[in-house]
């Protein structure tokens, strides 16, 4: 960057440039890259991450890999329910900053609409870079949210020509909480945080082209018939896939993408990403740092049924014994009476059952003697 004590048109002029040259090497990197995708997806991760943390919130980008890929969150158990409630928060609101720059619902489309029109207005009077940058600054002044701006920019970045593709480049450095916000100084901030971005996307490019050459080199001497290098370059290509689609792609069955995958797991070229035996999913091994923050499914307890586990009955608990009262003073307890009046009626009603039965056995046994 130029020193402070430049004039401000001067500056201005600088960080343009600059930002114009980043934007135009980045395009010409993208253009016909085979990579495409896969530099789209990991770039938009980071994307969120930088974007999360100048609003405040610190967004690990694997977890919302996983959030994408609808697999669980990995919980350490000695996570307390507030830190786990955190983790959740920051994950949703990561997809939520992901929808907003890829597939906004219909009320985010309504708001990225007016903040295109405003960008659209400023450009009118200036060039595509200059005049986004100033309508992003009077978005803001205005009091207008963050995310819509986003959305807007990464659109015209492709309405203008200025990039093919829509890299979600939106200058979130410019938005530090101790950077001054007056529009002669905040716009070159803007452009050369622009020219930051641009730059550490070429940088992303270069990455995921060199894990792809390595993984073809590592490869070794295989069959002729052999489809490990064209696995590896749909994996470099496509960040996460299953083995069905892989197969799908190379025009194999599922049994020998399976099989095929295996050996580039043993070789360290792949890894696999969700812990599973069933719907497994796979990257290269530059993806490796997804499995760490993804949950392994939910088994069941050696020896347990399916379903869920039986809820037995609580046994009674004995009662607690009766305390006695206090015995009275004197030492001689007092002799208690009983009414014996209902057991002598119940023993005499007894002994009146018992003469009938006899009586009745008699009868019958004299009945029965021969004359």
């Amino acid at each position: 960057m130029a020193p402070p004590e430049m004039p401000a048109q001067q500056l201005l002029m600088i960080a343009l440039e600059r930002a114009a040259g980043a934007f135009a090497r980045l395009d010409q990197a993208l253009s016909m890259h085979p990579l495409r995708g896969a530099f789209l997806y990991r770039f938009r991760l980071d994307a969120v991450r930088r974007q999360a943390m100048v609003d405040g919130q610190m967004i690990e980008p694997w977890h919302l890999a996983a959030l994408l890929e609808g697999v669980r969150l990995r919980m350490d158990p000695w996570l307390s329910l507030a830190e786990r409630g955190d983790i959740f928060d920051a994950a949703r609101h990561a997809f939520s900053m992901h929808q907003w720059i890829v597939e906004p619902d219909f009320d985010q489309e309504g708001e990225i609409q007016v903040a295109m029109k405003a960008i659209e207005r400023d450009v009118a009077r200036a060039s595509p870079l200059l005049g986004a940058a100033h309508a992003a600054h009077a978005w803001l002044a205005g009091g207008g949210r963050r995310a819509p701006l986003r959305g807007a920019l990464i659109r015209f970045w492709r309405q203008s020509g200025l990039l093919h593709l829509p890299v979600p480049i939106t200058g979130p450095q410019a938005l530090g909480g101790d950077l001054p916000f007056d529009r002669e100084s905040w716009i070159p901030l803007l452009l050369h945080a622009l020219a930051n971005e641009a730059a550490a996307a070429q940088d992303l490019i270069r990455d995921l082209d060199r894990a792809w050459q390595v993984a073809r080199a590592s490869i070794g001497k295989r069959r002729k018939n052999s489809r490990a290098a064209m696995a590896i370059d749909i994996l470099a290509a496509t960040p996460i896939i299953s083995a069905k689609s892989l197969a799908e792609r190379l025009g194999m069955n599922v049994a020998n993408a399976h099989t095929l995958l295996g050996e580039l797991l043993e070789a360290g070229l792949v890894v696999e990403l969700t812990h599973r035996s069933k719907r497994r999913l796979f990257g290269l091994s530059g993806m490796g740092r997804m499995r760490d923050y993804v949950a392994p499914p939910r088994r069941p307890q050696p020896g347990r049924g399916r379903g869920r586990p039986r809820i037995e009955p609580e046994m009674p608990q004995p009662a607690p014994p009766a305390e006695l009262p206090p015995a009275p003073s004197g030492g001689v307890l007092p002799r208690l009476a009983f009414d014996f009046s209902d057991l002598e009626e119940a023993m005499a009603a007894a002994d009146a059952a018992i003469r009938e039965t006899r009586i009745s056995l008699d009868r019958i046994r004299q009945a029965g003697r021969p004359e």
